[in-house]
């Protein structure tokens, strides 16, 4: 897009574009979403930026009216798995605040030089102002939705020093911690982090919400409540502590719910906020881009009904990439349901128990340091597909694969399918949820082949669906299902 094109979308308030850029006003120093609600500016005071991070170096602070800071993410970073892709995805989970630049060019392999340079002509900001901008806002979320003491937000903001914090407050937000925490209204003790987690265009709820509930495992997931009131609960291990994640199904047609879903966290310790928040907007697949996803899919005449059927379908993809490895290979060669219930006797014997059980939560996934030596005895599988889990386990431990949000998705597949036991199915459902490609078919999946029959196309025909096979294939699982529904493997 250039500047003219991206003035016409902040007439039009065309919330598409959302988060891919951001409308800043040069008379009055504030920068928007493109759909702010705002009188539009005039062209010759309206000035665009690719990133919050690069407005606000600008010196322009967020608006109050539309909340920039909230809008979702580029689903460029979906998309792209180069080094600004991966460093994107990166300091969204947190890498900066822990390890700082070198941390994070470490992480990429390159250098710390290289990576600044990447992102500044990419984004207008460095690593450090992309951090600072995302602490801002956790910052900002702590205030107004908790009881703790400013200092103590500070600091698990992810700040130095409260000087600093105070100092990003005002700049970004025109206002002191204590104005921006305002009138908020109280919280009863426990009550967790309420959050708004901002999607861009159409979300088919109902299908996210059926997906997680198949292959939920009993201990560290519960879905509760009846279709289109659903509340989906899992368990989450973090960087300083550990996590509930609570997100509520939306009811079609609610408009209170229609750009988000409502989110409930509840943190041992608050310096996890960010990172928890990227894990699940990750699992709901809330940063695509629906509209590009169905005008692709929708140029294909065998695709155009199953995407007018389901506007909005994303593809579901992981809270923790090596927990997902885990379940891929456990579960491989079994049904969902059978999958799930070895991993409940998997968790059961080699999760790491909560403190105190809540609902149905009791653990969190076995870490695979603890289950790279583990006897499996118990959990009752073929002798092949536990040497195969435990060299995924050892993998996973030393290093031999990454799964972080930043890894390098071939050289990731690659490692996979060194593995003893690992196929191409493996390390393909692996690559969707765990990386997030957009762009994975698994064309040896049972219902894979069933949709494509139904469909009467052949693999070739997926070769126009590229860059957003994954979506096209959750497509083709769900026609495979209409089509036999008493077919376990035809499921989505």
């Amino acid at each position: 897009m250039d500047d003219e094109t991206r003035y016409q979308a902040v007439r039009s308030r065309d919330a598409r574009f959302d988060g891919e850029f951001f409308l800043a006003v040069k008379t009055t120093g504030i920068y928007c979403r493109p759909s702010c609600p705002a009188v539009t500016p005039k062209r010759r005071n309206a000035c665009f930026y690719p990133s919050a991070a690069a407005a606000q170096g600008a010196g322009f602070r967020a608006c109050r009216r539309c909340r920039p800071d909230t809008a979702p993410g580029s689903a460029e970073w979906n998309v792209r798995a180069d080094l600004v892709g991966r460093a994107m995805r990166l300091i969204g989970d947190g890498v900066v605040d822990r390890d700082g630049v070198a941390g994070l060019a470490a992480r990429l392999g390159y250098s710390a030089r290289q990576v600044h340079r990447q992102l500044t002509q990419e984004l207008g900001a460095g690593p450090i102002a992309l951090a600072r901008a995302q602490r801002a806002h956790t910052a900002r979320v702590l205030l107004q939705t908790t009881d703790m003491p400013v200092t103590g937000i500070a600091f698990a903001a992810g700040f130095a020093s409260v000087r600093q914090f105070n100092d990003t407050i005002r700049e970004i937000y025109a206002a002191t911690p204590s104005g921006l925490r305002g009138c908020k209204t109280r919280r009863p003790a426990g009550a967790g982090i309420p959050l708004r987690l901002a999607h861009r265009g159409p979300y088919a709820a109902r299908e996210v919400f059926d997906f997680l509930q198949r292959r939920a495992v009993p201990g560290v997931e519960e879905v509760l409540g009846a279709p289109d009131a659903r509340l989906y609960r899992r368990t989450l291990r973090l960087p300083y502590g550990t996590g509930i994640a609570e997100v509520h199904e939306p009811r079609p047609g609610d408009g209170r719910h229609g750009a988000w879903l409502d989110c409930r966290l509840h943190l041992t310790d608050p310096r996890d906020l960010a990172t928890a928040v990227q894990r699940v907007r990750r699992l709901f697949d809330l940063d695509a881009d629906p509209y590009a996803v169905a005008e692709r899919l929708g140029a294909d005449p065998l695709l155009r009904p199953l995407v007018a059927a389901r506007p909005g379908l994303r593809s579901p993809g992981a809270a923790d990439g090596e927990e997902l490895a885990v379940r891929a290979v456990l579960g491989r060669q079994a049904t969902v349901g059978a999958a799930a219930r070895l991993g409940e006797r998997l968790v059961a014997a080699y999760g790491k128990p909560l403190p105190a059980p809540d609902g149905g939560l009791t653990h969190l996934f076995p870490e695979p340091a603890a289950l790279a030596d583990a006897d499996l005895g118990e959990i009752g599988m073929p002798d092949a597909r536990k040497r195969a889990l435990r060299a995924t386990a050892t993998a996973l431990a030393d290093g031999a694969v990454r799964l972080d949000p930043g890894a390098d998705r071939d050289e990731a597949a690659r490692a996979l399918l060194a593995l003893p036991g690992i196929g191409p199915w493996t390390a393909g459902y692996v690559r969707m949820r765990a990386l997030g490609d957009p762009d994975v078919l698994l064309g040896e999946d049972t219902g894979v082949r069933h949709g494509l029959a139904v469909l009467g196309a052949g693999p070739g025909a997926a070769d126009a669906w590229r860059p957003w096979r994954s979506y096209a294939l959750h497509h083709l699982w769900h026609l495979a299902a209409t089509a036999a529904p008493n077919r376990k493997d035809a499921r989505p």
